[in-house]
């Protein structure tokens, strides 16, 4: 069993930059893949970035903005978010999975554990 918690959502203008973290609590978590995928209102689970065995996953849509980080020895992922737009705005999940493999990194159904969410809103 792998417990999340994310935290460092808001409400921040066009262009700003904000920082999201997802704890990770568990047995052998660090044998884990982590990933952050989001979802905007009435838009399904979307991929966003994942961290596997020291390699780094991310979508196009966020690639050169975005950059997500691991830290083994505090068990936590962190999803350093720059140049935000408007379309950025979602509900951002930390997700993990022990199972994943390169071809499937960016499907939601391939991980077990999910985090409650963390709200990021960009708006003027």
């Amino acid at each position: 069993q792998v417990q999340l918690v994310e935290s460092g959502g808001g409400l921040v203008q066009p262009g700003d930059s904000l920082r999201l973290s997802c704890a990770a609590s568990g047995s052998a978590v660090r044998r884990y893949a982590l990933a952050w995928f989001r979802q905007a209102p009435g838009k399904g689970r979307e991929f966003v970035a994942a961290v596997r065995m020291g390699n780094t996953y991310y979508a196009d849509s966020v690639k050169g903005r975005f950059s997500m980080t691991r830290d083994n020895a505090q068990n936590t992922v962190a999803l350093q978010m720059n140049s935000l737009k408007p379309e950025d705005t979602a509900v951002y999940f930390c997700a993990a999975s022990q199972t994943v493999i390169t071809s499937t990194i960016r499907n939601f159904n391939a991980y077990a554990y999910w985090g409650q969410g963390t709200q990021v809103s960009v708006s003027a």
